[in-house]
């Protein structure tokens, strides 16, 4: 008699743990939601699509906006599917987080309004007046002799993550040349300046070591400044000082997107 209790017992236990996973199950999967955007698919809990109320999103999801179907079932939403991950991870992330190099700030701040998501459009657009700004400002490195500053090499630019990356190759270009004398040159925010420049006798001028070990030309790094604007996307505007008559003689280099 006590067996059989316990068989009974047993099995209804089983039962209710059964339905009790069950039940779980279902709520995970009804939390899931899969929207089509513009043909793109992304799948996410309707925790995050809900996280600020009066939105475009939360309303679809409440029942509050009507919204159409895909043939498989999914809410439809006839927009940018690209431009959407920037506004599904402002959700799950709380602020705005771009890739390196963004610029379609203008499509994203309609998107964010169309979704009615106020936060990321004010974002969007302190963003990009703040690209506009800087975009009107010319930024500019220079290369110079330690001793004459009047021998160098400048360079214009009105993107200053471009002038950065200018910099950053042109250092690893000295230093790999100097053979593991860093010392030989100084950078700060917008000068690289080399110890000791030499004119050869045709008028190029040599970057040289304490002991007259030869390092580079300044061609050398005009060179890779002029290289890396291309593979940039930059092209040059003009060389400023066009009285040298070539870009290889000349003093300044000014890019422009």
């Amino acid at each position: 008699m006590e067996r059989k209790i316990s068989r009974r017992e047993n099995e209804c236990q089983e039962k209710h743990s059964n339905s009790e996973g069950s039940e779980q199950d279902k709520e995970y999967k009804t939390s899931l939601i899969t929207l089509n955007v513009g043909g793109y698919l992304y799948i996410t809990q309707k925790q995050t699509l809900t996280k600020y109320p009066d939105s475009f999103l939360e309303g679809i999801i409440n029942g509050k906006i009507m919204c159409p179907f895909d043939a498989d079932g999914h809410y439809f939403i006839d927009r940018d599917g690209l431009l959407f991950r920037h506004i599904l991870n402002f959700l799950r992330n709380g602020e705005l987080l771009l890739p390196e190099g963004f610029r379609e700030n203008q499509l994203l701040a309609q998107e964010a309004d169309f979704f009615q998501l106020k936060v990321l459009s004010d974002a969007v657009k302190s963003r990009w007046e703040k690209e506009q700004l800087a975009s009107r400002e010319t930024t500019f490195l220079e290369i110079t002799d330690s001793h004459d500053r009047s021998q160098g090499l400048r360079i214009f630019c009105n993107a200053p993550d471009f002038i950065a990356k200018i910099k950053s190759r042109i250092v690893l270009v000295s230093k790999s040349r100097l053979d593991g004398f860093p010392e030989e040159f100084s950078v700060s925010s917008n000068i690289i300046q080399f110890k000791y420049f030499i004119k050869s006798e045709n008028g190029t001028r040599l970057v040289l070591k304490e002991d007259n070990t030869f390092v580079c030309t300044l061609e050398t790094l005009k060179f890779e400044a002029i290289m890396t604007a291309l593979k940039c996307g930059f092209r040059l505007l003009t060389s400023l000082d066009c009285s040298k008559g070539s870009i290889v003689h000349s003093d300044a280099l000014h890019f422009i997107k």
